[in-house]
């Protein structure tokens, strides 16, 4: 784990979590063990390369990889004088190249530093050896934001630097830079880190700050954070100054805004048993204690989804980030609805949210949605209906029907995206026939299928 910031303790000065806790040593990155075990085998047979390039999304420790690659590259104690993973005992430059003062260890923020001018300054200083460490070493942050020019312009050192000379590139956007970087370069590809490590790491910062925190609320957390060590630390850094010392569920929940998870279920169970009126009452409910109705929306796609999933993969519900209602319901679910039902309902819920996000009165348009996903609950799949209509006694319906009809109308099933739709064609207007014809085909139909 993280070592404390230390000197925020002597200045008494605050420092949020993601500083305090950052790690200082690979032992202590979280999450990216394939990239450690690279770099310690490179080290330990002398293959150290001249160039890497971290990639990753928002918050899994690039910049902090690099500086603990810096401080590898020049580690040097009274015992050890070579390049080095084993940072386990403070090294000579380490203080100075992990606090970013280091005079040989240059960190260029490529944001703002994007021109050509700015590639040209390294070009200059790369020829002069380093004035303590063993290297001097480059660290460009979002590297994908230099220019073209910039890029042309570092090509022929980055291909053949000075033996002193090392680059530590890092961006969230690998795609935007060139292949002709890429190929000078070792890369690395973080992951997002699993919800699971981050709850852990969470429990143990809440131990050392004297913290108490529900495992719920810490699930939430991580489940908020999508893979970033820091969005999880940030988070919780707010969560504990809202709650004033205990971080609870409900917590967590009013800070982000996040919808009851029981009551999302609570909802799903109602919708896929089709009970329209219950299912209103409890999205009302919600909607009337602050939820948003895209989110209310979002969540029940979600959970559709984990409910799917553990159709196919038992082991889902072995997730950190879930609550026990989600593990033990969510495998009900998944054992009694088919995995056409668990389709058709998402690819509703998908049109229904962007629906509700585009509509002038969401909380009409999230109703509407839920109206139609309980409706449907009781329908057939359109392949079940199709199989029904090759049923003998649905035929004979159809033809009886169709006598009763008369002239006052043809009867005409087809296809419509998910379900079977029938229709009567013609110029008759006894309106309680046909309503009646329709509801007789469609209810035999359910039954066959």
């Amino acid at each position: 784990m993280a070592d404390t910031d230390k000197d925020a303790t002597k200045t008494g000065a605050y420092r949020v979590l993601a500083r305090k806790y950052r790690p200082r040593d690979f032992s202590g990155l979280i999450g990216q063990e394939p990239m450690v075990r690279t770099l310690t085998n490179a080290f330990s047979t002398g293959r150290i390369a001249q160039a890497w390039m971290l990639t990753g999304v928002r918050g899994v420790g690039k910049t902090t990889t690099a500086r603990i690659l810096a401080r590898a590259l020049n580690y040097k104690t009274e015992t050890v004088d070579a390049p080095s993973v084993d940072l386990s005992a403070p090294g000579l430059h380490c203080e100075a190249i992990m606090e970013g003062r280091h005079v040989d260890v240059v960190e260029m923020d490529a944001a703002s530093h994007t021109g050509i001018d700015d590639i040209r300054d390294i070009i200059e200083q790369v020829r002069y050896a380093p004035v303590s460490a063993r290297y001097k070493v480059y660290i460009i942050d979002e590297v994908h934001m230099l220019s073209n020019q910039a890029f042309n312009g570092l090509l022929k050192t980055l291909e053949e630097p000075p033996p002193h000379v090392k680059f530590i590139f890092a961006t969230t956007e690998i795609r935007k830079v060139p292949i002709t970087i890429l190929s000078r370069c070792q890369r690395f590809d973080l992951r997002r880190i699993d919800a699971a490590l981050i709850k852990r790491h969470l429990a143990h910062i809440g131990e050392l700050e004297g913290v108490e925190a529900e495992d719920e609320a810490l699930a939430m957390i991580a489940r908020a954070a999508e893979g970033s060590m820091r969005d999880a630390q940030s988070i919780f850094d707010q969560a504990i100054a809202h709650s004033s010392g205990s971080v609870t569920a409900e917590t967590v929940r009013d800070m982000l805004g996040l919808v009851d998870r029981a009551r999302v279920i609570d909802l799903f169970e109602l919708v896929m048993r089709g009970d329209v009126a219950a299912a209103l009452a409890g999205f009302r409910a919600q909607y009337d204690a602050g939820a948003d109705p895209a989110t209310v929306l979002t969540e029940l796609a979600e959970f559709n989804h984990l409910v799917t999933r553990m159709r196919f993969l038992p082991s889902a519900a072995d997730d950190a980030s879930l609550s026990q209602d989600e593990r033990a319901r969510g495998l009900d679910f998944a054992q009694k609805l088919s995995v056409r039902v668990l389709s058709r309902t998402w690819q509703m819920l998908l049109k229904g949210i962007s629906e509700v996000q585009n509509a002038t009165r969401p909380v009409n348009a999230a109703e509407m949605v839920l109206i139609r996903l309980a409706h449907a609950a009781n329908l057939p799949t359109l392949d079940e209906a199709l199989k029904a209509l090759e049923d003998k006694h649905i035929k004979q319906l159809i033809a009886d029907s169709e006598a009763r009809l008369g002239t006052a109308g043809r009867l005409l099933i087809r296809e419509s995206g998910t379900e079977p739709v029938i229709r009567v064609m013609g110029e008759g207007d006894d309106a309680a026939l046909v309503n009646q014809v329709v509801s007789e085909i469609a209810t035999a139909i359910g039954k066959v299928a």
